[in-house]
């Protein structure tokens, strides 16, 4: 018998081995995710270990890994039933990012310099709280209600804000969350991205229509891809992106250094400007691209905050960059969710930040005209309802768009600012009535 039980636990054990040399890569991913964000949730966020694991890595299959953390090297680390394990690791200024092979923990970093200046104002335009406002048009009623649906059941919304005529008419956040929590926007961060452009080009600095200086580019058909295919995801470019799976994205946010590099590498499928494919790699090479229109890494990594970011206050925003200082354009911004509504309140006054014009008003045009080929939903690295995809919304609507349903809405036509985020996306969490029950409580 007992021949039989280490006969039975040896077959076990290299079938567990088997499993693990086949899946080696999926969990490499899930372990990279897992250490990645229980990191930047510790270390940057302040939140508790417990907190992270029992919410954000709390999902399938990320909750497989098992994490642990050093507070005094400010790491977290996170393995799949003791194999594959990865670590991230802190840095002040830049967020936490992914060890990859031998990495010297202790190779200097450079961080951005930031201006934090509190403005003697209420809310948004100030540091100071909102003030208290009623509109006559507004019925307060139906807009608890529809905040209290936003928050109900298996939704897990951790915040909703409403802004209207630059006040704020609705505020609510989960338990363990309020004003002052940081959350992650994820895709959010390429409208960011999109906006340092915007920004540059209003400088007169550079031009959308400008060719993409990518040196590997010059001897092949890639050379004429403009940056304004790479703003409306159109540029032809071979890219995957499926989170389920082992894609090209997943091995970019995961497992590689150069986060700029990866999508630069790819073969031209489609002619540019006839083939809409949405690609955070696009995002990240078009943050890696923005370092040449500057001296030093150093001004890139400034430029973010002194002629945007803490231009309009938003001083709990940190972009998180890679190993190579690519600020991760695709997915790495966060900020409160009152910061985050802000950024949404620029883009509604055109670029207008209380008197200061941050980019040209003809940006917002531009960023709001559809993607060819894409009926209508995408338009320069912000998500558009042209195209009807909120049917009780009004066509203006514009939005940046995150994992797990962060979204920041953009309604000109009803003077609006929506946010909401959490940790659900649809069907749990249905945007167009969202939309709809919001919008008809100030109507």
């Amino acid at each position: 018998m007992k021949k039989f039980l280490k006969v039975l636990g040896l077959v076990l054990l290299i079938a567990l081995l088997v499993v693990i040399y086949i899946n080696y890569p999926r969990l490499n991913i899930v372990s990279g995710y897992s250490a990645k964000n229980m990191s930047t949730s510790v270390f940057m966020a302040g939140r508790s270990f417990e907190f992270t694991d029992d919410t954000d890595n709390n999902f399938s299959p990320v909750d497989i890994a098992k994490d642990k953390i050093d507070t005094d090297k400010k790491t977290a680390s996170a393995s799949v039933y003791g194999f594959v394990e990865r670590t991230a690791m802190f840095r002040d200024g830049v967020g936490s990012v992914l060890l990859i092979d031998d990495e010297d923990v202790t190779k200097p970093y450079l961080k951005p310099n930031r201006n934090f200046v509190n403005v003697e104002l209420p809310y948004p335009y100030g540091h100071l709280e909102p003030k208290d406002s009623v509109f006559a048009n507004v019925d307060y009623n139906a807009l608890e209600i529809a905040i209290d649906s936003a928050f109900s059941g298996e939704k897990q919304t951790r915040a909703v804000l409403v802004l209207y005529k630059n006040h704020l008419i609705a505020e609510r956040y989960a338990d363990d969350f309020d004003e002052n929590s940081i959350i992650l926007g994820w895709s959010m961060t390429k409208s960011i991205t999109s906006t340092v452009y915007g920004v540059l080009q209003s400088q007169g600095k550079l031009s959308v229509n400008d060719k993409a200086q990518v040196a590997s580019w010059q001897n092949d058909e890639r050379k004429n891809i403009t940056l304004n295919d790479l703003l409306h995801m159109n540029s032809g470019l071979e890219w995957v992106e499926d989170y389920n799976t082992i894609s090209d994205v997943t091995r970019m946010l995961f497992m590689e250094k150069d986060m700029a590099k990866v999508q630069e590498d790819k073969t031209l499928k489609f002619k540019p400007n006839t083939h809409w494919n949405y690609s955070s790699g696009t995002s990240n090479l078009l943050s890696g691209l923005l370092k040449g229109y500057f001296g030093s890494q150093q001004e890139y990594l400034d430029f973010w905050y002194t002629d945007f970011i803490d231009k309009i206050g938003m001083h709990s925003m940190v972009v998180e960059t890679d190993l190579e200082g690519n600020y991760v354009g695709s997915s790495y911004a966060w900020a409160t969710p009152r910061d985050w509504a802000k950024f949404g309140l620029l883009y509604l006054h055109r670029g207008n930040w209380n008197g200061t014009q941050i980019f040209d008003e003809t940006w917002v045009d531009y960023i709001t005209t559809p993607t060819e080929t894409s009926d209508g939903q995408y338009g320069g690295h912000f998500w558009l309802n042209a195209g009807g995809v909120y049917p009780d919304a009004p066509k203006d609507l514009f939005s940046a768009n995150g994992y797990q349903g962060q979204r920041v809405f953009i309604i000109p036509s009803k003077e609006l600012v929506i946010v909401r985020m959490g940790l659900s996306e649809e069907p749990v969490f249905n945007f167009n009535e969202f939309l709809r029950e919001v919008i008809g409580a100030v109507n």
